[in-house]
């Protein structure tokens, strides 16, 4: 019950996180969850739990969707991620610590790198994007460091930035599940942690919304490249221990 409770309050920060900059929740609690679960069971649960946390994050922000965005991203994203899943659920426990921790820490420059270059795309590029990023989602689960980049140089910002990356990433992420449940990765046990995890992320998105104009670009900046310095720091040392 003490885990539970620890995890549930740190899901309810990161759901509010993830609520005002559009990504971080995963980040968070992902490290949490590989050493409480092993990295075969938390990226599964963790998976139910994004779902609901983009449930929240869409019916906050209704209205605001782009819908052709999210067209031209899902559409193949979708399947791409069904094929990342299944990737992940042959790759050795160790490997996939690996990767996760490295995929976070890469991360971090790529984004500076990114912004530098000012670069905008259409919407072909948009499709190209979501099919490679779907097949990393279903790899290494939290790849909104890589999609809310890839939606501001389309042109969104704001509500409409948070709704359509978290319509987009839903799509994702029930693709995913599905390809885990049809591969027996997901028995009753990690379904029901992922749906009491996802609770906290679902209230912490739709509080996040009452902060989300007031954050500066530069503080959104420095506060995600922490967080994924520290959880992939943790996942390295996860997969050295183990």
């Amino acid at each position: 019950m003490a885990t539970y409770a620890f995890v549930l309050i740190v899901g309810l920060l990161a759901g509010i996180l993830s609520g005002v900059v559009g990504t971080g929740s995963s980040i968070i609690l992902l490290p949490i969850l590989v050493f409480e679960y092993g990295p075969k069971q938390a990226v599964p649960i963790m998976a139910i739990a994004a779902l609901m946390s983009n449930v929240a994050r869409v019916a906050a922000w209704w209205r605001e969707v782009d819908w052709r965005a999210f067209a031209a991203y899902a559409v193949p994203g979708v399947p791409a991620a069904a094929l990342g899943a299944h990737t992940l659920l042959i790759l050795p426990s160790f490997v996939v610590n690996i990767a996760l921790g490295l995929f976070f820490l890469a991360m971090i420059p790529a984004r500076r790198w990114h912004k530098r270059k000012n670069f905008q795309i259409r919407l072909w590029q948009l499709a190209v994007a979501g099919a490679v990023i779907g097949f990393l989602t279903g790899v290494v689960l939290s790849t909104g460091p890589l999609s809310i980049p890839a939606f501001t140089t389309y042109g969104l910002t704001k509500g409409a930035l948070l709704s359509t990356e978290a319509a987009s990433s839903l799509a994702l992420y029930v693709s995913k599940v599905v390809t885990f449940r049809e591969f027996g990765a997901l028995p009753l046990g990690t379904i029901l942690r992922g749906a009491i995890i996802g609770s906290s992320l679902m209230i912490g998105a739709f509080a996040g919304k009452a902060v989300v104009l007031r954050m500066s670009d530069g503080v959104f900046q420095r506060l995600l490249d922490a967080l994924m310095f520290c959880s992939g720091v943790s996942l390295l040392w996860a997969a050295y221990a183990g």
